[in-house]
Protein backbone atom coordinates (compact mmCIF):
# COMPACT_ATOMS: atom_id res chain seq x y z
CA UNK A 1 0.00 0.00 0.00
CA UNK A 2 1.62 2.61 -1.22
CA UNK A 3 0.21 7.05 -0.49
CA UNK A 4 -1.33 7.69 -3.83
CA UNK A 5 0.50 10.51 -6.32
CA UNK A 6 0.28 14.00 -5.04
CA UNK A 7 -0.49 12.76 -1.20
CA UNK A 8 1.36 15.37 0.69
CA UNK A 9 4.12 14.32 3.60
CA UNK A 10 4.65 17.89 4.82
CA UNK A 11 1.21 16.92 6.53
CA UNK A 12 0.11 19.90 8.95
CA UNK A 13 3.03 22.87 8.57
CA UNK A 14 4.92 23.32 11.39
CA UNK A 15 5.78 26.69 12.90
CA UNK A 16 8.84 28.13 14.76
CA UNK A 17 8.71 29.62 18.35
CA UNK A 18 12.04 31.00 19.98
CA UNK A 19 11.74 31.24 23.80
CA UNK A 20 13.53 33.70 25.80
CA UNK A 21 14.98 31.55 28.79
CA UNK A 22 17.50 32.93 31.15
CA UNK A 23 21.15 33.64 30.67
CA UNK A 24 22.64 31.22 32.98
CA UNK A 25 22.24 28.48 30.41
CA UNK A 26 24.64 28.08 28.59
CA UNK A 27 23.99 27.56 24.43
CA UNK A 28 26.10 24.98 22.38
CA UNK A 29 29.95 25.37 21.91
CA UNK A 30 29.12 27.32 18.62
CA UNK A 31 27.32 29.68 20.56
CA UNK A 32 23.96 28.68 18.41
CA UNK A 33 20.29 27.55 20.60
CA UNK A 34 19.64 23.72 20.30
CA UNK A 35 17.41 23.25 17.30
CA UNK A 36 13.94 21.03 19.04
CA UNK A 37 10.90 19.92 17.67
CA UNK A 38 8.23 18.16 18.53
CA UNK A 39 4.62 17.86 18.09
CA UNK A 40 2.15 20.12 19.52
CA UNK A 41 0.17 17.04 21.09
CA UNK A 42 -0.55 17.11 25.08
CA UNK A 43 2.00 14.41 26.07
CA UNK A 44 4.79 15.99 24.42
CA UNK A 45 4.34 19.74 25.71
CA UNK A 46 3.71 18.30 28.63
CA UNK A 47 7.28 16.33 28.05
CA UNK A 48 9.25 19.34 27.04
CA UNK A 49 7.65 21.84 29.27
CA UNK A 50 10.17 22.53 32.49
CA UNK A 51 13.12 22.34 29.41
CA UNK A 52 12.12 25.05 27.05
CA UNK A 53 11.10 26.84 29.89
CA UNK A 54 13.90 27.43 31.77
CA UNK A 55 12.73 25.13 34.73
CA UNK A 56 15.93 22.79 34.34
CA UNK A 57 19.23 23.91 35.74
CA UNK A 58 22.27 24.08 33.18
CA UNK A 59 20.45 23.11 30.20
CA UNK A 60 20.78 24.19 27.11
CA UNK A 61 18.93 27.28 25.80
CA UNK A 62 16.52 26.05 22.76
CA UNK A 63 14.95 26.98 19.42
CA UNK A 64 11.91 24.95 19.36
CA UNK A 65 9.82 24.47 16.83
CA UNK A 66 6.00 22.55 16.70
CA UNK A 67 4.92 20.40 14.34
CA UNK A 68 2.86 17.03 13.43
CA UNK A 69 5.04 14.17 13.57
CA UNK A 70 4.69 13.31 10.16
CA UNK A 71 6.63 16.89 9.37
CA UNK A 72 9.66 16.16 12.32
CA UNK A 73 9.92 12.39 10.35
CA UNK A 74 10.52 13.65 6.81
CA UNK A 75 12.29 16.87 8.66
CA UNK A 76 15.17 14.33 10.75
CA UNK A 77 15.70 12.62 7.46
CA UNK A 78 17.04 16.38 6.19
CA UNK A 79 18.76 16.42 9.71
CA UNK A 80 17.33 19.95 10.57
CA UNK A 81 16.94 19.45 13.73
CA UNK A 82 19.14 18.80 16.91
CA UNK A 83 16.92 17.00 19.05
CA UNK A 84 13.30 16.19 17.42
CA UNK A 85 10.43 13.56 18.25
CA UNK A 86 9.89 11.24 15.71
CA UNK A 87 8.10 7.93 14.85
CA UNK A 88 10.10 4.85 15.53
CA UNK A 89 8.75 3.34 12.27
CA UNK A 90 11.35 6.22 11.08
CA UNK A 91 14.47 4.87 12.74
CA UNK A 92 15.79 2.85 9.74
CA UNK A 93 15.92 6.27 7.91
CA UNK A 94 17.48 8.03 11.25
CA UNK A 95 19.77 6.18 13.07
CA UNK A 96 22.88 7.08 10.82
CA UNK A 97 22.63 10.50 11.98
CA UNK A 98 20.56 10.15 15.12
CA UNK A 99 21.19 8.52 18.40
CA UNK A 100 17.79 6.91 20.09
CA UNK A 101 17.40 8.32 23.48
CA UNK A 102 16.15 6.15 25.83
CA UNK A 103 13.74 8.68 27.32
CA UNK A 104 10.85 11.28 26.37
CA UNK A 105 9.37 9.25 24.15
CA UNK A 106 5.88 7.29 23.89
CA UNK A 107 5.47 3.83 24.20
CA UNK A 108 3.05 1.54 26.40
CA UNK A 109 -0.24 -0.16 26.34
CA UNK A 110 -3.67 0.40 25.42
CA UNK A 111 -2.68 3.33 23.40
CA UNK A 112 -2.25 2.45 19.72
CA UNK A 113 -3.60 3.41 16.58
CA UNK A 114 -7.43 3.30 15.76
CA UNK A 115 -8.68 2.52 12.33
CA UNK A 116 -11.88 4.65 12.51
CA UNK A 117 -14.61 4.41 9.68
CA UNK A 118 -18.77 6.27 9.31
CA UNK A 119 -19.81 2.84 9.92
CA UNK A 120 -17.93 0.38 7.30
CA UNK A 121 -17.04 -3.06 8.39
CA UNK A 122 -14.26 -3.61 6.15
CA UNK A 123 -11.83 -2.27 3.92
CA UNK A 124 -12.02 -3.72 0.30
CA UNK A 125 -12.18 -1.11 -1.99
CA UNK A 126 -11.54 1.80 1.04
CA UNK A 127 -9.08 5.14 0.61
CA UNK A 128 -7.67 5.14 3.91
CA UNK A 129 -6.51 8.34 5.11
CA UNK A 130 -3.47 8.08 7.13
CA UNK A 131 -1.19 10.71 9.43
CA UNK A 132 1.93 10.11 7.32
CA UNK A 133 4.11 7.83 5.63
CA UNK A 134 6.83 7.13 8.15
CA UNK A 135 4.59 7.12 11.25
CA UNK A 136 4.42 4.03 13.57
CA UNK A 137 0.38 3.98 13.01
CA UNK A 138 0.76 3.79 9.36
CA UNK A 139 3.46 0.90 9.54
CA UNK A 140 1.08 -1.28 12.10
CA UNK A 141 -1.80 -0.53 9.65
CA UNK A 142 0.51 -1.93 6.79
CA UNK A 143 1.13 -4.91 8.59
CA UNK A 144 -2.50 -5.20 9.85
CA UNK A 145 -4.01 -4.86 6.51
CA UNK A 146 -2.25 -7.05 4.34
CA UNK A 147 -5.03 -9.45 2.21
CA UNK A 148 -8.10 -6.99 3.04
CA UNK A 149 -8.28 -5.62 0.14
CA UNK A 150 -7.72 -1.65 0.78
CA UNK A 151 -7.77 0.29 -2.41
CA UNK A 152 -5.98 3.50 -2.01
CA UNK A 153 -4.10 5.46 1.21
CA UNK A 154 -3.75 9.00 1.15
CA UNK A 155 -1.70 11.07 3.58
CA UNK A 156 -3.65 13.69 5.32
CA UNK A 157 -2.80 16.06 7.70
CA UNK A 158 -3.61 14.48 11.28
CA UNK A 159 -6.41 17.47 12.49
CA UNK A 160 -8.53 16.31 8.94
CA UNK A 161 -8.46 12.41 8.84
CA UNK A 162 -11.80 12.26 11.28
CA UNK A 163 -13.70 15.22 9.66
CA UNK A 164 -12.79 14.11 6.16
CA UNK A 165 -14.28 10.01 7.27
CA UNK A 166 -17.15 12.00 8.58
CA UNK A 167 -17.65 13.88 5.51
CA UNK A 168 -17.31 10.79 3.12
CA UNK A 169 -14.34 12.08 1.06
CA UNK A 170 -12.41 8.92 2.54
CA UNK A 171 -13.77 5.35 3.72
CA UNK A 172 -11.66 5.39 6.83
CA UNK A 173 -8.94 6.75 8.87
CA UNK A 174 -6.19 5.88 10.47
CA UNK A 175 -5.54 8.06 13.93
CA UNK A 176 -3.57 8.75 16.91
CA UNK A 177 -3.24 10.82 19.80
CA UNK A 178 -6.34 12.31 21.38
CA UNK A 179 -8.28 10.87 18.70
CA UNK A 180 -8.87 7.92 20.68
CA UNK A 181 -10.71 9.81 23.06
CA UNK A 182 -12.99 12.15 20.58
CA UNK A 183 -14.02 9.76 17.92
CA UNK A 184 -17.67 8.95 18.68
CA UNK A 185 -18.03 13.01 18.43
CA UNK A 186 -17.32 12.69 14.96
CA UNK A 187 -20.35 9.91 14.70
CA UNK A 188 -17.01 7.05 14.10
CA UNK A 189 -16.82 3.55 14.47
CA UNK A 190 -13.65 2.04 15.74
CA UNK A 191 -13.40 -1.01 12.96
CA UNK A 192 -9.50 -2.21 14.74
CA UNK A 193 -7.75 -1.28 17.47
CA UNK A 194 -4.07 -1.86 16.00
CA UNK A 195 -2.69 -1.43 20.12
CA UNK A 196 -4.65 -4.37 21.00
CA UNK A 197 -3.67 -6.16 17.58
CA UNK A 198 0.05 -5.80 18.27
CA UNK A 199 -0.15 -6.34 21.92
CA UNK A 200 -1.59 -10.08 21.27
CA UNK A 201 -0.01 -10.67 18.90
CA UNK A 202 3.29 -9.90 20.53
CA UNK A 203 3.02 -9.26 23.97
CA UNK A 204 4.69 -6.41 23.89
CA UNK A 205 3.97 -2.42 24.11
CA UNK A 206 3.48 -0.37 21.49
CA UNK A 207 6.45 1.66 20.40
CA UNK A 208 4.84 5.16 18.82
CA UNK A 209 7.24 7.97 19.13
CA UNK A 210 11.12 8.27 20.01
CA UNK A 211 12.90 10.82 21.37
CA UNK A 212 16.66 11.02 19.15
CA UNK A 213 19.46 13.48 19.48
CA UNK A 214 22.06 14.26 16.18
CA UNK A 215 24.93 11.87 17.52
CA UNK A 216 28.19 14.49 17.40
CA UNK A 217 26.00 15.84 20.04
CA UNK A 218 26.39 15.32 24.23
CA UNK A 219 24.17 12.98 23.90
CA UNK A 220 24.48 11.71 27.45
CA UNK A 221 23.78 15.67 28.68
CA UNK A 222 20.90 16.30 26.51
CA UNK A 223 19.56 12.93 27.77
CA UNK A 224 19.91 13.87 31.42
CA UNK A 225 17.90 16.61 30.33
CA UNK A 226 15.25 15.17 28.28
CA UNK A 227 14.74 13.14 31.64
CA UNK A 228 15.04 15.80 33.64
CA UNK A 229 12.44 17.24 32.25
CA UNK A 230 10.00 14.13 31.73
CA UNK A 231 10.27 14.03 35.96
CA UNK A 232 9.62 17.48 37.08
CA UNK A 233 6.30 17.11 34.10
CA UNK A 234 5.24 14.24 36.12
CA UNK A 235 6.13 15.88 39.78
CA UNK A 236 4.45 18.84 38.94
CA UNK A 237 1.57 18.38 36.42
CA UNK A 238 -0.62 21.55 37.00
CA UNK A 239 2.93 23.86 35.95
CA UNK A 240 2.21 22.51 32.23
CA UNK A 241 -1.04 23.22 32.17
CA UNK A 242 -1.26 26.29 30.28
CA UNK A 243 1.35 25.58 27.98
CA UNK A 244 -0.38 22.21 27.11
CA UNK A 245 -3.63 23.76 26.43
CA UNK A 246 -2.61 26.59 24.42
CA UNK A 247 -0.99 24.03 21.58
CA UNK A 248 -3.73 21.57 21.85
CA UNK A 249 -5.58 20.81 19.16
CA UNK A 250 -8.00 19.46 21.59
CA UNK A 251 -8.97 21.93 24.33
CA UNK A 252 -11.20 19.78 26.61
CA UNK A 253 -9.14 20.27 29.64
CA UNK A 254 -10.16 16.58 30.19
CA UNK A 255 -9.10 15.05 27.14
CA UNK A 256 -5.59 16.56 27.73
CA UNK A 257 -5.66 14.83 31.32
CA UNK A 258 -6.44 11.42 29.97
CA UNK A 259 -4.05 11.78 26.72
CA UNK A 260 -1.13 12.53 29.32
CA UNK A 261 -1.88 10.11 31.75
CA UNK A 262 -2.36 7.62 28.89
CA UNK A 263 1.07 8.46 26.85
CA UNK A 264 3.08 9.63 28.94
CA UNK A 265 4.00 6.36 31.60
CA UNK A 266 6.99 5.09 32.93
CA UNK A 267 8.34 4.55 29.48
CA UNK A 268 8.81 8.00 29.09
CA UNK A 269 11.03 8.24 31.79
CA UNK A 270 12.87 5.26 30.80
CA UNK A 271 12.80 2.91 27.63
CA UNK A 272 14.32 0.08 29.79
CA UNK A 273 14.23 -3.60 28.57
CA UNK A 274 11.12 -3.97 27.34
CA UNK A 275 10.65 -0.89 25.53
CA UNK A 276 14.27 -1.68 23.87
CA UNK A 277 12.58 -5.09 23.41
CA UNK A 278 9.38 -3.45 21.92
CA UNK A 279 11.19 -1.35 19.61
CA UNK A 280 13.18 -4.50 18.47
CA UNK A 281 10.78 -6.73 18.14
CA UNK A 282 8.68 -3.76 15.70
CA UNK A 283 11.56 -2.85 13.64
CA UNK A 284 12.74 -6.65 12.90
CA UNK A 285 8.87 -7.25 12.17
CA UNK A 286 8.26 -4.86 9.62
CA UNK A 287 12.03 -5.21 8.18
CA UNK A 288 10.93 -9.52 7.66
CA UNK A 289 7.84 -8.14 5.72
CA UNK A 290 10.28 -5.89 3.77
CA UNK A 291 8.42 -2.17 4.72
CA UNK A 292 11.40 -0.99 6.34
CA UNK A 293 15.32 -1.55 5.96
CA UNK A 294 16.74 -3.46 8.67
CA UNK A 295 18.42 -2.06 11.30
CA UNK A 296 21.73 -3.21 13.17
CA UNK A 297 21.43 -3.71 16.80
CA UNK A 298 24.23 -1.52 18.19
CA UNK A 299 22.56 1.66 16.20
CA UNK A 300 19.60 1.08 18.71
CA UNK A 301 21.82 1.25 21.64
CA UNK A 302 22.26 4.06 24.03
CA UNK A 303 25.20 6.75 23.58
CA UNK A 304 25.53 6.57 27.20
Amino acid sequence: MTPSAGASSQAGGASSQLLNLPNDHAPLPDGRLLRIAFSPCPNDTFVFHAWVHGLLPDAPPVAVTFADVDVTNTAAERGEFDVVKVSYAALPWLLDRYALLPTGGALGRGCGPLVLTAGRRDLRGAVVGVPGERTTAYLLFRMWARGRGVADIRVLPYAEIMPAVRDGRIDAGLVIHEARFTYPAYGLECLADLGEWWESTTGLPIPLGAIVARRELDVARITDVVRASVRYARAHPSASADFVAQHAQEMDPAVQARHIALYVNDFTVELGEGGYAAVRDLLARAADAGLVPAVPDQLLMPLI
